[in-house]
């Protein structure tokens, strides 16, 4: 039976206790906000009146019994999942957890190469034997695609004890891939399918938006509601969709993982992003879509960028390529002088991600418009262009594995050498250009003399990295 998706139980139990004039004499230390310097504004106050703790009626993350409880019921009835969970350390919690809850110590594991950096932990937490399936590359968008059918399968037979698949999907970018046959043929060799499905927790309001991993049996996703839904930072969900999954031990790493002291506001958050979603109806969803075509139409008709299009791409996220030799790290940066900021560039792009809105709400679409048309300007009178087109890297087999195993790079010495003399050396170190947050090199990965020259040109173009600290130096870790 679907549940009353207007309502919103912990924001009710929150105001409740607020209203009720209950003097705090218990943690946090900021007292429902009466503690406060007089330099924060008002409306931190006003925040800080939700920060709760685990007080009578106001339920326990960790052990739901009342207004958690509910709203988690109501998260899992809308997204029709087995069992669904609040997430308050984001997704990479999710992703850790998920691969600790089906994997097990020395498993062999399949898993997308461009996948997030809290996987990549996640399988170094449970000590597994990762095979990396090698995605597809795309020459029009310059960036990786998502794994074939034709490489799953090259993978399982070639690894026929694989005991999980954990796939990326959407990209950062939008795109949406081969779901549908990949999560089969996994299924066909009894392979749980695990999903980093951050982007797409809007998918469940179904077309024009692409489908959910979940619609062709992902056996447990994870989704960012703080990406594209109105949740505070931090603010994630968890679904567990069949018995592949052992729920109480997902649940268990979910307890060790999560911090005790749970965000009450962040909670609250998650479930009004659920009843934002569960209450969005066809008309919010066409003004969304009108709103944003205008502005995509807009884009289209500026010169030196391009609006990359393609089916299969969630229309939140809006890619525009740099044009005539600039990167999109000028763009950003030019757009960031104007008071535009994207969510990232790349050496070649730059990405919007775009509301979710109700009928009649405002954007400020035109304005946004005006700023970048006048980014595009400057520019061209600022720079020089910058980018080198860089050819793809294509490996000759669809998958991969480290050269050692987590367990031994932990007993092997690490050097510090230059980066010219790290080429066929073995990284002893993550290097992540951030965002999106996807590994470049991989630590226990060869370095090969492609990915070196690509390496050189991200922090020629002055990309930000996640690991690496001495790149800037010219120098990086290896095993001896």
């Amino acid at each position: 039976m679907k549940l009353q998706q207007i309502r919103l139980p912990l924001f009710e139990v929150l105001e409740r206790h607020r209203k009720s004039g209950a003097l705090s004499f218990h943690v946090p230390g900021h007292k429902n906000g009466l503690i406060l310097s007089n330099e924060m504004p008002e409306a931190i106050k006003g925040l800080l009146a939700y920060d709760m703790t685990e007080l009578p009626g106001l339920d326990d993350l960790h052990h739901p019994e009342e207004a958690i409880l509910e709203a988690q019921l109501l998260l899992s009835d809308f997204y029709q999942s087995k069992k669904s969970y609040f997430l308050v350390n984001g997704s990479t919690v999710g992703n850790l957890a998920m691969i600790l809850g089906v994997c097990q110590e020395g498993d062999v594991v399949l898993v997308q190469r461009n996948c997030h950096k809290s996987i990549l932990h996640g399988l170094m937490l449970a000590k597994v034997e990762p095979v990396f399936l090698q995605p597809e590359l795309n020459d029009e968008w310059k960036m990786a695609g998502g794994i074939t059918v034709e490489g799953l399968q090259e993978a399982i037979l070639s690894f026929p004890d694989a005991k999980a698949l954990i796939i990326t999907s959407p990209d950062y970018y939008g795109k949406i891939h081969m779901l549908e046959p990949i999560i089969n043929l996994a299924h066909k060799y009894h392979i749980p399918v695990l999903v980093d499905e951050a982007h797409g927790a809007h998918f469940v309001l179904g077309s024009p938006f692409p489908a959910s991993a979940a619609q062709f049996g992902a056996d447990i996703v994870v989704h960012s509601a703080h990406k594209t839904l109105p949740a505070m930072t931090m603010g994630s969900y968890l679904h567990i969709y069949n018995d592949r999954v052992d729920e109480q031990k997902v649940e268990m790493y979910l307890q060790m993982l999560q911090s005790s002291s749970p965000s009450y506001p962040i909670m609250m958050s998650l479930d009004h992003a659920r009843h934002y979603l569960a209450n969005f109806v066809e008309e919010d969803i066409v003004y969304t879509l009108d709103e944003m075509e205008r502005f995509k139409q807009d884009l289209r008709l500026l010169s030196g960028v391009k609006v990359l299009e393609g089916p299969k791409v969630d229309p939140l996220k809006v890619t525009l390529q740099v044009l005539d030799g600039y990167s999109g790290f000028q763009l950003l940066d030019a757009l960031q002088e104007a008071g535009v900021f994207a969510e990232l560039a790349d050496p070649y792009n730059v990405l919007f991600i775009l509301p979710l809105l109700k009928k009649g709400q405002p954007f400020p679409y035109q304005s946004a418009l005006r700023r970048i048309s006048s980014a595009i300007e400057q520019i061209k009178r600022k720079f020089q262009p910058a980018r080198k087109d860089i050819p793809f890297y294509q490996p000759s087999h669809h998958y991969s594995k480290l050269e050692y195993s987590f367990k031994e790079m932990g007993m092997k010495k690490k050097v510090l050498v230059s980066i010219l003399e790290s080429a066929n050396r073995v990284c002893a170190e993550m290097i992540i250009p951030y965002p999106p947050g996807i590994p470049l090199i991989m630590n226990g990965e060869i370095m090969t003399h492609q990915t070196l020259s690509y390496l050189t040109e991200l922090i020629d173009l002055g990309t930000r990295f996640h690991g690496g600290s001495l790149l800037r130096e010219g120098k990086v870790w290896v095993y001896e």
